[in-house]
């Protein structure tokens, strides 16, 4: 072989071993750059995975379900959000139940139809079902914070409820405080406090600002309730110590009749700065004490004024308390004008009258849907109303002030005397009812009063409210005058009750032994008739 042949093979395997060295060189460095570009694609992963939301999904449904939510509208994204609420507010019952009425199931502490009632469960109302009786009749169940036994044809349950629950689910303020004042306005003042709520109570939200929640029945502070989206719950029935915790500052008339409110501390006006009367044992609020400590300053029902501070006519403290909690008694308070009562506790039985707004009726019997109650001593009790669409609501409560202005004396002769007959017949108010009686001061029935009344004045009328509704001539409620009498019938439509009207849209009448004569609204019932018996 020649030497150039040698050569040229030479070359040949010096340049293989050369390119043999760059292929390794350029695999180290490749290596090294992948391992890299892998640590850095790595570290990127770990960072955007703990700033991403959670997901359970695969990544792509993560980025579908991102991609969603951007596409969200605020309206619809707070409607998913509702959803959500909405479905844990249901999920938070293990065995729900809901409460299928149009007014409020009683809650009783027995499983009985004549159990004591120690609550209230509204119409769409939750409750933990925790047992049921053996006959089926009967759940006990947790509401509220308490337990008690409802009557199960009136609860549903399962996916019924479940379904109903959906439409009842609300925004609400808890009560987190053992008793929150309930106010007019969102401003803390003694004179805008209209209800308490208790512990556990709750009440639809209808918006919240600047530390307050404004509810359906007011203003009560942010500080003291819990809001969020849950069902309605049970209230519960304190017995006598709901009618106290009704109030801040407690006193107590401790007169036999009515004591004066005024519109000024001050009885140098004499009758002039009257605007009411405080009941015989009723209850008010104490805003103030005047600078010589001789008046109180008070808000009781409507009315707010001032009434002597001697402690001969008012009780204050654990005094007031004390009495509030013996003479607490169980009323059913008219919500709405002209609710009818009925002779059955039926919607298919008769109606015989109707009652006004605010009016306070003692409460005879209650039963699911419907309480018996008495209207005057002259009823024979056969006196129902509903509770349904919570046009009454049935409590301890104590009597407050009624609105109150005394005639004055005209110069005209004729309104002088009726005047002078109804200041006249108000000087006995508080005096005590008793059945056939004729002593003003010792006890009176409805004719006997009005019969003595008119008698001090030559007025001659029958003692019987039937015979006296004969008496004089028929005026109509758009000409009566002070003075004039108003005749109410029983359920049968015979006159059985008769008042005088005083002016100012009220009446003066020997009410029942409960109550005495008393002042109340002119049509509290419907009147059967209207006489003018002085011209």
């Amino acid at each position: 072989m020649s030497e150039t042949n040698h050569q040229n093979d030479y070359k040949a395997a010096l340049n293989r071993a050369r390119r043999k060295r760059n292929k390794g060189k350029y695999e180290r460095y490749l290596l090294i750059g992948g391992g890299i570009l892998v640590v850095i694609l790595v570290v990127i992963a770990v960072v955007l995975a703990a700033t991403r939301p959670a997901s359970n999904g695969s990544p792509e449904e993560t980025a579908e379900e991102m991609t969603e939510e951007a596409a969200l509208s605020p309206e619809e994204q707070e409607a998913a959000e509702r959803e959500q609420a909405v479905e844990e507010a249901i999920n938070a019952y293990s065995n729900l139940g809901i409460a299928q009425v149009s007014g409020y199931l009683n809650i009783r502490e027995t499983p009985a139809s004549d159990g004591t009632i120690i609550g209230k469960l509204m119409g769409g109302s939750g409750c933990e079902i925790l047992d049921t009786t053996e006959d089926g009749s009967w759940h006990h169940i947790s509401s509220g914070g308490f337990e008690g036994y409802v009557s199960s044809q009136y609860v549903l349950t399962g996916d019924e409820a479940r379904e109903a629950a959906r439409e009842n689910v609300k925004k609400r303020a808890i009560v987190t405080a053992d008793k929150l004042n309930i106010r007019t306005e969102p401003v803390i003042d003694p004179a805008n406090v209209k209800g308490a709520a208790l512990q556990n109570e709750r009440y639809e939200v209808i918006s919240e600002e600047n530390g307050w929640v404004q509810i359906t029945e007011g203003y009560v502070s942010a500080d003291y309730v819990e809001v969020k989206y849950c069902l309605n719950e049970a209230r519960k029935m304190d017995l006598r110590a709901m009618a106290v915790n009704q109030y801040d500052n407690i006193l107590v008339s401790k007169v036999d009749s009515y004591l004066n409110v005024r519109s000024s501390p001050t009885q140098s006006e004499g009758m002039a700065n009257v605007i009411g009367k405080l009941p015989s044992r009723a209850a008010g609020d104490i805003l103030e004490t005047s600078e010589d400590g001789k008046w109180y300053k008070i808000k009781s029902g409507n009315i707010v004024g001032y009434v002597s501070a001697d402690p001969q006519y008012i009780a204050t403290g654990q005094e007031a308390k004390d009495l509030a909690m013996k003479e607490a008694s169980l009323m059913a308070v008219v919500k709405v004008d002209g609710l009818r009562v009925r002779t059955e506790p039926s919607t298919e039985s008769k109606i015989w009258t109707q009652l006004s707004m605010e009016e306070k009726y003692p409460v005879l019997q209650q039963m699911d849907g419907w309480v018996q109650i008495e209207l005057d001593a002259e009823d024979t009790g056969d006196a129902y109303i509903s509770t349904r669409d919570n046009n009454v609501e049935v409590r301890y409560a104590l009597p407050e002030a009624i609105k109150f202005s005394p005639l004055e004396e005209k110069a005209n002769k004729e309104l002088s005397r009726r005047t002078q007959i109804v200041n006249y017949a108000l000087q006995f108010v508080g005096n005590p009812y008793v059945w056939g009686g004729t002593s003003l001061t010792n006890g009176v029935d409805c004719s006997g009063f009005t019969m003595k009344v008119l008698q001090n004045f030559g007025i001659s009328l029958p003692h019987y409210s039937g015979s006296q509704a004969k008496m004089g001539r028929a005026v109509s409620s758009s000409e009566m005058r002070p003075g004039d009498l108003i005749f109410y019938a029983n359920s049968s439509g015979t006159i059985n009750h008769v008042a005088m009207y005083i002016g100012n849209g009220q009446i003066v009448h020997a009410a029942s032994k409960r109550s005495g004569i008393k002042i109340s609204t002119w049509n509290y019932r419907q009147p059967k008739a209207i006489r003018n018996v002085i011209d």
